[in-house]
């Protein structure tokens, strides 16, 4: 048998970004190019500003993490890396509380990404800093399509065991906290397995793990009780529309249920900013370790199937279109 096969060619970036400015940053500010960006370094990021006044210099892109609502701040380069680039990359790390800095360039010199390196070793879990080579590929007479090479990521696992370490050597963390911190370490790496919708982050000894679903306002909690002895999946509706957002959610109670497979509690905490949709507590014996992997597959399987189910609903939302009529506590 014969198989014709392609060959990838690369592609110069200046021949279809000539400028950073007024072609590669709103080209990569579009949702589904910082999609990719998102997939690459495992965020989920929602546009917030481009060329964006930090201090004294203007950032080429701002967004948010939608899962901790921490800023992520993008700057480009489709050239070497230079000490002016990496300059104002501190600045902006020093004006910004909690920060995740992508810094995007052609090349990176070797100094440059070693100090990413540095400062990712010395800096707390509030700063994280990324380097990244973008490339471009095409096959034959192919569109060409764009790729990103980490070349610099914060070293969570070491800082995370580094201070689990630290905590339990200072007697910080209880037995609870230990589980639960186990657990969720062995939660990350089922889903690193997967590779699916929900993407791994960093465990912490506590007794939920939140993750994005799409949109500010909203995130996914998967919940391991230990004292409870029992797991769960939550949908969290935290701002300011958070009702309106409930009872628009609510209308499509049935067929929300129906392509979940399972009844849910529909809470919308009057008096309280957020409201919830939960599966309740199903039974979990935190002491058997052997029954953790058919915790791990619940989790995920349910958290992937609200993302599914819910995931496009919530794109959707339009707060103006509820109008309150006086609302019930359950439904």
């Amino acid at each position: 048998m014969n198989i014709s096969l392609g060959r990838l060619q690369k592609v110069d970036l200046r021949s279809v970004w000539s400028s950073e400015s007024a072609d590669f940053t709103p080209w990569l500010a579009r949702p589904e190019n910082l999609e990719v960006l998102g997939e690459t370094i495992g965020l989920d990021l929602e546009l917030e500003a481009q060329e964006k006044d930090v201090g004294p210099f203007r950032a080429d892109i701002l967004c948010k993490d939608l899962r901790t609502g921490n800023w992520v701040l993008i700057e480009n380069q489709l050239e070497r890396t230079d000490h002016t680039h990496l300059g104002q990359l501190l600045v902006y790390a020093s004006g910004l509380k909690a920060v995740t800095i992508v810094w995007i360039a052609q090349r990176f010199t070797e100094e440059h990404r070693a100090t990413l390196d540095w400062l990712n070793g010395i800096t707390d879990e509030e700063f994280q800093f990324f380097g990244l080579e973008v490339e471009l590929w095409k096959i034959g007479q192919s569109e060409p399509a764009p790729k990103f090479n980490i070349v610099s990521k914060p070293n969570d696992w070491s800082r995370q065991v580094s201070q689990a370490a630290h905590r339990i050597e200072a007697g910080d963390l209880t037995e609870a906290k230990q589980t639960q911190l186990e657990f969720w370490t062995g939660f990350m790496k089922h889903l690193a397995g997967r590779n699916g919708k929900i993407r791994p982050i960093k465990p912490q000894p506590q007794h939920w793990v939140s993750f994005s679903i799409g949109r500010s306002g909203f995130r996914l909690d998967t919940m391991a009780l230990v004292r409870d002895q029992g797991i769960a999946v939550n949908l969290v509706m935290g701002d300011d529309q958070a009702k309106a957002f409930f009872h628009l959610l609510s209308r499509d109670k049935a067929a929300i249920e129906a392509g979940l497979g399972m009844e849910l509690q529909w809470k919308e905490l009057p008096g309280k900013k957020e409201s919830h949709i939960y599966t309740g507590l199903k039974p979990a014996d935190f002491a058997r370790t052997d029954k953790w992997p058919e915790y791990y597959g619940w989790l995920a399987n349910t958290a992937e199937a609200y993302v599914r189910v819910l995931g496009p609903r919530i794109k959707a939302l339009r707060a103006d279109e509820w109008k309150p009529e006086g609302s019930e506590a359950d439904i």
